[in-house]
């Protein structure tokens, strides 16, 4: 496994992070392909014995599953120290007034839940799973400072928003003193690149570490244009990220691996590793034979020609993810 700094920070991480939306009790949350703890336990303990030591959740996944599986597993390995675990708030976790959002008195008493269900003291990242613009940056800010300087999380992160939204929530927390965010969680793989734009340069010039969620464009690179999963077939706001377009890329995906002798995932991961805004792509996997070709990408180095036949296909989007 190989390591990094993640964005400016002193913290360390694998340069593969598992995400952990894939675990979840079958049937909560809308997802209906997540999978239980028998069929995680094994995902999540051989990712850490291959050195990932970075896991990504969120308290909305799986209506908060995700966070008591992964949480359990963690707890069993037993080495809290060696492990960086991340969990994100806003997404709605309960009907009526103050069930989402970034108010104060949501991520105050949200932040206590993820506890909870992880049965941990403290989460080394906390992200805004999106930008709330019903709520007060300086709100949001303040609260997200006082949940560090309570220890109850080591740093902050965000996730997809547009980049002059970003830029005024990093200007808040600089303004005030208070905890800054370390890392930018946005959507970034060879079918969406959007973020080249604004928000990628934006990370660079700040320092903050990218970790991009859906690097595989929710496994679309890793197989043929027409196949599909049980995951594709349900997973609605997965059927609006990507176009028909696409599919041009896909099919060069298919060509630079078939030469090179490596998987379509590795190119397709190894193409995002190679960026050097991206701390640690977060991938998702329902199978440890998927986690074993994902470990593969880091053992890939893409030439300059094989980055421009990946690259050129590529047509403009309208912004996704958000």
């Amino acid at each position: 496994m190989e390591y990094t700094k993640l964005g400016s920070t002193g913290l360390e991480v694998s340069r593969i992070c598992l995400g952990c939306m894939s675990f979840g009790e079958p049937g909560r949350g809308g997802h209906p392909w997540s999978l239980g703890e028998d069929s995680a336990r094994p995902i999540i303990r051989m990712a850490f014995e291959q050195g990932i030591n970075f896991f990504d959740t969120a308290n909305v996944y799986s209506d908060g599953s995700s966070e008591e599986i992964v949480g359990k597993v963690l707890r069993e390995l037993g080495r809290r120290d060696e492990v960086v675990l991340a969990t994100k708030v806003n997404g709605r976790m309960h009907e009526g007034p103050n069930g989402a959002g970034l108010s104060r008195k949501s991520i105050m008493a949200e932040i206590d839940n993820s506890l909870r269900r992880l049965g941990m003291d403290y989460v080394d990242l906390y992200q805004i799973h999106r930008f709330d613009p019903t709520t007060p940056i300086e709100e949001t800010m303040e609260a997200l400072h006082d949940v560090v300087k309570a220890g109850k999380a080591r740093y902050v992160g965000a996730s997809s928003m547009y980049a002059w939204q970003f830029a005024k929530m990093l200007h808040a927390s600089e303004r005030n003193g208070w905890a800054r965010f370390v890392t930018m969680q946005d959507h970034y793989n060879l079918l969406y690149r959007e973020e080249e734009r604004e928000m990628l340069p934006l990370c660079e010039d700040q320092g903050i570490g990218v970790i991009p969620w859906s690097p595989l464009a929710r496994g679309r690179l890793t197989r043929d244009w027409d196949a599909t999963t049980a995951r594709s077939q349900t997973d609605e706001f997965g059927k609006r990220l990507y176009a028909e377009a696409d599919r041009a890329i896909v099919e060069a995906v298919a060509a630079v691996a078939a030469k090179r002798g490596a998987t379509r995932a590795q190119v397709a991961l190894a193409w995002l590793l190679a960026k050097p805004s991206v701390s640690a792509p977060i991938v998702g996997v329902t199978r440890p034979e998927q986690l074993g070709d994902l470990l593969g990408a880091l053992g890939v180095e893409l030439t300059s020609q094989e980055v421009e036949q990946l690259e050129e296909p590529y047509e403009p989007h309208w912004v996704a993810g958000h």
